[in-house]
């Protein structure tokens, strides 16, 4: 019985400590609570996480360091302060990479561009660089580009114009852009953007990959490694997911360098039209750079990968976003269709090639601003190598993980001003009608420093054609009483999709 008493004595004195601790810090956005770290407050707030990280990021100044349980290694900092992330990406780059940690959590990536340190990430740029130059290529992404907007994107929506029926705008974006994405780097087109709109194996797989790879930031690493050796839950769905995937490119590349080998064969020089990504990099002299590495199956395995990564949800999220944006601000639409009229309309015809929306610079402002609010990749991970003292005055010790939060980023008064929750493509635009530079670590949806996105170009001219096409088209009125929310995500998606009906418009 005293066992007993002195037990509820210790219980009580502990539910005391418990209680004390959070009334000393109930008006912190999360606690650090004894043993448990910062965890709690993160799991309690994960279905709106993105608000949450902004909330906790202002009250602390612009940089934060999150504390994980206690022997569970999940400690990082957390950052939205441009003069960090210039220091981070830019002034100090050498100290800051992807890091082991990265590369275990997006395991999938393999040893791509993403993933990639020191001399494989400088290679794999360099690399990248020359093939997105190439003159073939880019006569090669100018005719697709538009082509599948006219065959493809245009004949889907005038079809639910006709029907009357909802469509939801994210599904044909993100089909669309797998579509694109997938011819630009493999040469071949899924068809995942039909009017049947059916289930593609391998574009499913490359959903269920992002989602497990976001399970993997959340719970601690021992959970999801054990969950791996029992191939159960998560790991079990992405194990499957990621065969399927593999099947799909390798495939690809196989029937890619059979096609080569035969045109090589033949003496044979590869079409304009043919000149995909993939192509470029079977091409390419690497100089002997990598030893030959860039002819294994697995290297171009590993650089499409990252490329279809890259071109796939980040455009189809960017153009959701802006798309949304738009449908809910009628003067912005409105100045977009008077800059077209004005500069694309020839003898009453619209022009809408990658030359012609290239002239729109209210366009571009208003694709800015939606980046600005709505980052495609709502948080970026780093590891530093040694110590290092941050601007903010942070103690950076070695191993330490980094997050910089672009969307935390867009919601800060310091930053933008007062206004900064406003969707305005004006603060984009100069007294003299043309676009602001911004400091790459300010607005950062690109990167920023030498980890710059080389397909930042593309995306534009990617986003600008679809983007036009539509508003100039097509009325776009939401369904009533959908919610437009963040989806939690490594890709910042729409939860439950944007669902529009589409009407033809008369201009």
């Amino acid at each position: 019985m005293a066992m007993l008493g002195y037990a509820e004595i210790i219980a009580a004195f502990l539910c005391f400590l418990l209680l004390w601790y959070w009334r000393w810090n109930k008006h912190s956005p999360t606690i650090n609570w004894p043993i448990f770290g910062m965890l709690p407050g993160l799991l309690q707030n994960a279905l709106h996480v993105h608000e949450f990280t902004t909330r906790l990021l202002k009250h602390n100044g612009g940089t934060l360091e999150f504390k994980g349980p206690w022997f569970t290694n999940m400690d990082f900092v957390i950052t939205a302060d441009p003069a960090n992330i210039h220091h981070i990406l830019s002034r100090n780059f050498s100290n800051y990479q992807k890091g082991p940690k990265f590369r275990e959590i997006f395991e999938a990536i393999g040893d791509g561009i993403f993933a990639a340190d020191a001399d494989s990430w400088r290679f794999q740029r360099k690399l990248l660089q020359s093939m997105m130059k190439n003159k073939k290529f880019e006569l090669f992404l100018k005719r697709f580009s538009r082509g599948k907007v006219e065959n493809c994107l245009i004949p889907i929506l005038d079809h639910f114009s006709s029907m009357g029926l909802e469509v939801d705008l994210q599904d044909v974006f993100q089909r669309y852009t797998f579509d694109n994405v997938c011819y630009l780097v493999l040469g071949f087109d899924p068809n995942c953007l039909s009017s049947e709109f059916a289930q593609v194996a391998h574009a499913k797989a490359f959903d269920q990959m992002e989602q497990s790879a976001f399970y993997r930031h959340i719970v601690p690493e021992s959970c999801w490694k054990f969950q791996r050796w029992l191939q159960i839950g998560q790991e079990k769905k992405l194990s499957i997911a990621w065969k399927i995937f593999d099947q799909f490119v390798y495939q690809c590349i196989s029937s890619k360098c059979e096609q080569l080998s035969r045109s090589r064969a033949q003496k044979m020089e590869v079409e304009e039209e043919k000149f995909d990504l993939l192509t470029a990099c079977i091409e390419q002299d690497d100089g002997g750079e990598m030893d030959g590495s860039t002819k294994s199956t697995k290297f171009l395995r590993d650089m499409a990968f990252s490329l279809i990564a890259a071109g796939r949800d980040t455009i189809s999220s960017g153009l959701t976003w802006f798309i949304w944006l738009v449908a809910t601000h009628p003067s912005v639409e409105a100045k977009i269709i008077e800059e077209m009229k004005e500069h694309l309309v020839v003898n009453n015809e619209i022009m809408l090639g990658i030359d012609e929306v290239s002239k729109l610079v209210y366009l571009h402002a208003a694709i800015c601003e939606s980046l600005r609010l709505f980052p495609p990749v709502p948080f970026e991970h780093l590891c530093a190598i040694d110590s290092d003292i941050l601007p903010s005055g942070h103690r950076i010790d070695p191993s330490t993980r980094m997050l910089y939060c672009p969307y935390a980023m867009g919601r800060m008064e310091s930053i933008w001003g007062e206004d900064c929750l406003e969707f305005k493509p004006e603060r984009w635009i100069s007294e003299k009608g043309r676009i602001v530079h911004v400091p790459s670590y300010k607005f950062v949806a690109f990167n920023a420093g030498p980890r710059t996105c080389l397909g930042k170009d593309m995306s534009f001219i990617q986003m600008k054609i679809v983007a036009s096409t539509i508003i100039w088209n097509y009325r776009l009125q939401l369904v009533e009483g959908h919610p437009v929310l963040p989806s939690v995500s490594v890709i910042l998606h729409m939860k439950h999709g944007l669902k529009v009906r589409v009407t033809k418009r008369a201009l």
